[in-house]
Order: C-alpha cells, then structure tokens, then sequence
C-alpha cells in the first residue's frame, strides 16, 4: 500500500500542525509508522499506530507532544503535533506496515521514501 504525507508548512516554536497521510487503497490492519528526516541525519521512526488495536508507540522525543491516530473508513493516518520545537524540523514520512507499536520498532532500511512532507519549525 503506498501512502503520501501532506499538511507540513513552516511555523514557530509552540505551534501545532497536523499531518495526514492518505492511502493508495484500503489500509486494513496494517500498521502507520510515521518517520522524519531532518537536515544532515538519517531517517527516524516517530510513531506507530496499530491497524487492530490502535496500540500506539511514540519515540521519546515526540511523547506528550504529538499524537497518532487513523481513520481507516477514509484509509487515513493523522500526526497531530503540538508544542512544535526548531529540531522537530524534517521532512515527514507514513509508512505502512514497517513499524510494530507493541515493540517500537521500525523498519528503516527502506529505499523508496517518496516525497514526504517537509515541517519547518523557527525559533
């Protein structure tokens, strides 16, 4: 299932977005991993959300800060950040099915990323 992120912009420090990332086609139970990458670094995994039990898991970096969610009638994952800071600034990526929420784990070794959506957060 391929899945494109959009909702990124530029914006300042304390300031919400929300991302969404629509499907190609019915999601099923598949998992939404979020990812990002920022400037100069590698990928990181940021959220999972289970397709079944909507077990989430965040990264310590985002917990309390931003919240994942799916609407699976619409074949749809949301990003809900909050209280946004400059080094949350990356380009935004949704994936599915290469992430487990129960263990936290992400599959990063993943050549077609696409094109994301990039979130600017200014100080």
């Amino acid at each position: 299932v391929q899945l494109q992120a959009s909702g990124g912009g530029s914006v300042q420090t304390g300031s919400s977005l929300r991302l969404s990332c629509q499907a190609s086609e019915r999601l099923g139970f598949q998992t939404i991993g979020w990812f990002r990458q920022a400037p100069g670094k590698e990928h990181e995994g940021i959220s999972c959300i289970s397709g079944s039990d909507g077990t989430r898991y965040y990264t310590e970096s985002v917990k309390g800060r931003f919240t994942v969610s799916r609407d699976n009638a619409k074949n749809t994952g949301y990003l809900q950040m909050n209280n946004l800071r400059p080094e949350d600034t990356a380009v935004y990526y949704c994936l599915a099915d290469h992430c487990n929420p129960r263990l936290g784990s992400f599959v990063l070794d993943f050549a077609s990323w696409g094109q994301g959506t990039l979130v600017t957060v200014s100080s």
